[in-house]
């Protein structure tokens, strides 16, 4: 027959073993000194400050993303904005990012302006294209009306939106890039 040993017969180290200690909680990875979202506005804007070009290049860039982001030509906008960008010498990435300026949440009230306009432009009425849909010939006279007069005002729209983009980011990209140089135009650290 074998005994229990009392606590007082127990060394201490196997009584430490025998009782239950709370986890001790886990020490974080890293110390979050600033909001996740915080973080990645800087990481954005740190990569803004380093991408390669004048600043001419990155205001054509930025003309070319806003251009082609104006049309309803969704998955080629990025594809028209880096070319578009290439042939007037802009930057590329740049132009790329700036076609997020029509995005799910701009999409309805840039398509839908950009239509008015080209009804502006062509003249006519908003309900005559909607009239005859009794017919496949409606729907597909409707559908051209309404692609011309859309694309027409998209070209206008991303014209002026781009040239107004040149030269309103012009200045405010050499300002954001003169902030972050020292004396003598060295970079500050």
């Amino acid at each position: 027959m074998t005994t229990t040993p009392t606590p007082d017969a127990v060394p201490n180290a196997a009584l430490d073993t025998l009782v239950e200690l709370p986890p001790s909680p886990k020490p974080s990875m890293r110390k979050m000194t600033q909001p996740q979202w915080r973080r990645q506005l800087r990481y954005v804007y740190l990569r803004f400050l380093r991408l390669q070009g004048t600043p001419e290049q990155l205001a054509r860039g930025l003309a070319s993303g806003v251009f082609s982001g104006c049309f309803p030509l969704f998955g080629f906008q990025i594809i028209i904005g880096v070319a578009v960008a290439t042939v007037l010498r802009g930057n590329r990435i740049m132009a790329a990012a700036a076609t997020w300026v029509s995005n799910p949440f701009t999409y309805v009230p840039i398509f839908a302006f950009n239509y008015q306009v080209g009804l502006w432009l062509i003249g006519g009425n908003a309900t005559e294209a909607f009239q005859d849909l009794d017919s496949l010939k409606g729907w597909m006279d409707m559908g051209t009306e309404v692609s011309v007069r859309l694309m027409l005002g998209s070209t206008v729209v991303g014209l002026v939106a781009g040239v107004l983009s040149y030269f309103g980011g012009l200045p405010l990209i050499r300002r954001v890039r003169g902030s972050k140089t020292g004396p003598k135009g060295q970079r500050a650290r």
